[in-house]
């Protein structure tokens, strides 16, 4: 769809926290981007809203991003609201009615009452080329994504179900299949031929920030590993798509989900942790326990690492951590590819132990090439160098790319329905292993590294995540 044409979001649960501090400001980037676009811009929420309080609402979101133009002030003058209740057949058919355009519709709501909508749509004429765009989780197991999808699929084409995955955007899409095809001399090396081991990692400084309703029953599992980490980890581990449109990326993402398995089918090698009290970056954090909303006995993980394998000829024997985790010492989105040791180094050189290491930073988007070279000094001794660049950062933040997709049709930022089942498939035997106790819940202090007895990376792991 160009993107001068008329196009139409209505979003179910505009009244909500997601929309005003994410979906808007989002929505207006882009428009500020992209002066000629014109979209009309319909809310739908359980909270009862005058058109100048919706208006002012959707203004202030837009002056949060710094948003500004011809483009807003189209949408400003044309937006509308409706009291709603989205789980029933006539409001929904109300709201459709308001719209200038088959619209995309967003569904900015909790995944059991998205579930319950999808349903009473089904009872609805939908406009010829209604889009649907959903938030993660896609069910909470494989049967119930499986399910989903069906249900989803009863409205919709698939190229229109857009399962966003705001993590992952355009932009660093595109880096890292530009480092990883666009390059002689990289892309023969990623390969079980040269490197030892690859290290997805997301720590962050945030606490629980009030999530307690969603995230006490997913944990870091669930809300990060299952989703997010293992697309990044399908991007970087993909064969060569032959285009760049979404069904070639698309198609070469599910092959490598489909080889991927628990490291030697072993879900008792995969390690769980929750954060006690401590201070992070100079902030005061209770336990996570403690915290407003959470139910303890839940045993809810804040801290995980999984080791996964793709077992295809480039990949198979080599370990792949995803690792992510709450309250850290450190913020880290970063992807680090070790290579294997030089088959033969002269004995006369006095080298360092480090081995040549990938370094890919997520958000900003950098990369550094860690390699041993000849220093200064003395000729025979081996030292440390960095080689580093940094990405194209795009245009548009994450729900800017994602909104802009969603009104183009562009699906190539989202989640395929049978890539969200693979997700769960292959996180099954570790969620299955912690239900039954066999993995212990250990803990670290908000503000530390995780738990001490844990090994640092792949690079202290146990032989047998090494093989």
């Amino acid at each position: 769809m160009p993107a001068d044409a008329p196009s139409t979001l209505l979003i179910l649960g505009a009244s909500g926290d997601l929309a005003a501090r994410l979906l808007m400001p989002g929505l207006g980037e882009l428009l500020a981007h992209e002066p000629s676009r014109r979209v009309q811009l319909v809310g739908a929420g359980a909270e009862d809203l005058s058109a100048d309080e919706w208006t002012k609402r959707v203004r202030d979101s837009f002056d949060s991003a710094g948003a500004s133009g011809p483009a807003v002030t189209a949408l400003l003058a044309s937006t509308t609201y409706h009291r709603a209740d989205v789980t029933a057949r006539d409001d929904l058919a109300t709201l459709l009615q308001a719209c200038d355009q088959a619209p995309a519709i967003y569904f900015a709501l909790p995944p059991a009452v998205t579930e319950k909508a999808c349903k009473q749509l089904e009872k609805v004429d939908l406009p010829e080329g209604t889009s649907l765009a959903l938030e993660k989780p896609f069910g909470t197991d494989e049967r119930s994504a499986k399910k989903l999808n069906a249900q989803l699929l009863k409205l919709v084409p698939e190229e229109r179900i857009h399962r966003v995955d705001h993590f992952l955007g355009r932009a660093t899409v595109l880096n890292l299949l530009g480092l990883r095809f666009a390059n002689r001399l990289i892309e023969p090396m990623l390969s079980n031929r040269d490197v030892e081991n690859i290290e997805i990692v997301y720590d962050e400084q945030l606490g629980l920030e009030n999530r307690a309703r969603y995230y006490d029953h997913a944990g870091a599992l669930v809300d990060m590993i299952q989703s997010h980490l293992l697309q990044v980890m399908a991007v970087l581990v993909m064969e060569a798509p032959a285009t760049l449109r979404a069904e070639d990326v698309r198609d070469q993402k599910q092959l490598a989900l489909r080889a991927t398995r628990i490291w030697d089918d072993d879900p008792a090698s995969s390690r769980r942790a929750r954060y006690t009290a401590g201070t992070v970056d100079g902030r005061q954090l209770p336990s996570y326990a403690d915290e407003e909303g959470v139910d303890p006995s839940l045993e809810t993980e804040t801290l995980a690492e999984v080791v996964v394998e793709v077992r295809n000829m480039r990949w198979a024997g080599v370990p792949i951590m995803l690792r992510s985790g709450k309250a850290l010492a450190s913020r880290r989105r970063e992807i680090i590819i070790t290579f294997k040791a030089p088959s033969h180094v002269p004995p006369e050189f006095h080298t360092l132990k480090a081995p040549d290491r990938l370094r890919i930073s997520i958000s900003p988007d950098e990369m550094s090439l860690e390699i041993n070279v000849n220093g200064p000094g003395d000729p025979f001794v081996i030292d440390r160098a960095s080689l580093s660049a940094t990405f194209n950062p795009g245009d548009l933040p994450a729900y800017g790319e994602v909104l802009q997709g969603i009104l183009d049709g562009d699906a190539s930022l989202s989640v395929r329905g049978d890539a969200a089942v693979e997700g769960w498939r292959i996180v099954a035997p570790v969620l299955r292993a912690w239900r039954k106790g066999d993995v212990p819940l250990d803990e670290y202090a908000a503000g530390s590294d995780g738990p001490k007895s844990w090994p640092v990376g792949l690079a202290e792991a146990a032989p047998a995540q090494k093989r």
